[in-house]
């Protein structure tokens, strides 16, 4: 079997991840999928792949994950064993060498640079950045084939990654300015979108993330 450790740290959407995985598995035929909801070391450093949601203000995600005991079992398998790793939203940010939000927090520094709120430059747009939006990608990769350029996916955000090294940055999205949407590194990749809310798009992304061999 695939097994894919959905990394269960207090924070995130997990039910509708593991729907979504689940049902994007099964659209592509993978019956070798095994998805788990877990904050077991162990089951996380053995994993075939691992997703990383998160929901919330990056230092209190930061804290539940490092509450949680899987840090050095999330670093075993993905920089060491090389791992496909998959963020979304927060578990995105968290990928950042730090956050700006109430404070600076370190984040896992995988994609050097930091996590800083939003300024729209047309004061009539809102903070946070909710709702459907097109992502643009800056250049190709495999989590987005079968993906239409430009297609919308769901945000729900304040704050955004900026990355030190823009080829780490895979997709760009705008509201009041242009902010990171995704970005990838290796066997590392993010989300600042939620494809468990982004209907078939999201779906085919999450479908490429359980095939995705870096």
């Amino acid at each position: 079997m695939n097994s894919v450790a959905l990394i269960d740290y207090g924070s995130g959407n997990l039910r509708s991840a593991e729907k979504a995985l689940v049902e994007a598995a099964r659209r592509a035929g993978r019956d070798d999928v095994a998805v788990r909801v877990t904050a077991d070391p162990q089951v996380v450093a053995s994993a075939d792949r691992i997703l990383l949601p998160g929901v919330g203000a990056f230092a209190s995600c930061r804290a539940g994950l490092d509450a949680s005991g899987v840090v050095e079992a999330l670093r075993e398998a993905v920089t060491q064993r090389g791992v496909p790793f998959l963020g979304i939203c927060v578990g995105m940010q968290l990928l950042a060498s730090r956050g700006l939000e109430f404070g600076v927090t370190p984040g896992l520094d995988w994609i050097s640079g930091e996590v800083k709120k939003l300024e729209p430059s047309d004061p009539n747009l809102t903070i946070p950045h909710m709702g459907w939006n097109a992502v643009e990608r800056t250049r190709q990769h495999k989590l987005f084939e079968g993906v239409e350029p430009g297609a919308p996916m769901y945000f729900a955000n304040s704050f955004a990654l900026t990355a030190a090294d823009a080829d780490d940055v895979l997709a760009t999205s705008d509201h009041g300015g242009r902010f990171t949407s995704a970005v990838a590194r290796d066997n590392v990749a993010g989300v600042q979108f939620h494809p468990e809310k982004s209907q078939q798009a999201g779906l085919t992304l999450l479908a490429n993330f359980l095939a995705w061999r870096p």
